[in-house]
């Protein structure tokens, strides 16, 4: 286990430095998530009403799990790079454990958000978001998206370790993500979607994450009713858990497809 976590951070560190070494990456950790900020703040701030409460404030919660959700993406494209270059073999060729670099992948991805988010947390004070609650209720609302990108990564690298070549990744993660976090709550209450849309987002967990951090930011509007759904009610242990499950059921799957993965 000590040399499995010695190896996975020397692989993460490796990720890290590509931050300094290539511009594009820090374009799209910085560029995106400030675009999304003003974007949707001065789009739709002046259009959407949000009864007892303002939009900007409601809006920064989902900006947060939108981008930490796309964020994962760094580690599909960043393994089916590796794979395309013959990394992955050279890195079989060593004696090192064999789960390290897709652990030090997916913890690498960590870095990147947490620098997204401070991003956006910047520009979300210049447009007028404040965090209304506590400090420790902020705390665990930014660790709980930390944790959940996390969680989303290993599925992520399941998905980098499969593709034919890093062109496919936008492609084939826009296909799942896109409906993902826009049928949710995550910029209009979910109590506003029609039909069969409003149970979907309800029990989405892109939903209940965003729920769970503006409940923690006291970004909840002052009318806003009290959830009936479940997962809303419960919306910290409905993200915990699926967190949970997708480390459980992908990590597994990621190692695996590791082993069996070559130079394509």
């Amino acid at each position: 286990m000590i040399s499995m976590i010695r190896d996975a951070t020397t692989i993460a560190r490796r990720n890290v430095i590509r931050i300094s070494r290539v511009p594009e990456v820090m374009v799209f950790v910085v560029i995106q998530p400030l675009m999304f900020v003003l974007l949707f703040a001065y789009v739709f701030g002046g259009s959407i009403d949000i009864p007892g409460g303002s939009y900007r404030e409601f809006l920064i919660a989902g900006i947060f799990a939108q981008t930490v959700v796309f964020g994962a993406t760094f580690t599909a494209s960043g393994l089916a790079e590796d794979v395309q270059k013959g990394l992955i073999n050279r890195f079989r060729s060593l004696p090192m454990s064999r789960s390290a670099v897709v652990a030090g992948r997916t913890a690498s991805d960590v870095v990147y958000n947490l620098l997204s988010i401070i991003i956006m947390s910047l520009a979300g004070f210049a447009v007028g978001w404040r965090i209304r609650g506590s400090i420790l209720d902020a705390v665990v609302a930014y660790l709980l998206l930390l944790f959940f990108s996390y969680s989303f990564s290993w599925v992520m690298a399941c998905l980098g370790l499969l593709v034919p070549a890093p062109e496919v990744v936008n492609n084939a993660t826009f296909i799942v993500l896109f409906p993902l976090t826009f049928i949710a709550n995550t910029f209009v209450p979910s109590d506003s979607l029609p039909g069969i849309l409003k149970p979907i987002a309800e029990w989405n967990p892109v939903s209940t994450l965003t729920h769970a951090v503006r409940v923690r930011f006291g970004n909840l509007p002052a009318e806003t009713p009290e959830p009936t759904s479940w997962p809303l009610q419960n919306a910290m242990l409905y993200s915990l858990g699926w967190a949970i499950l997708l480390i459980v059921i992908f990590a597994p799957i990621a190692t695996r497809l590791y082993q069996r993965t070559g130079k394509r």
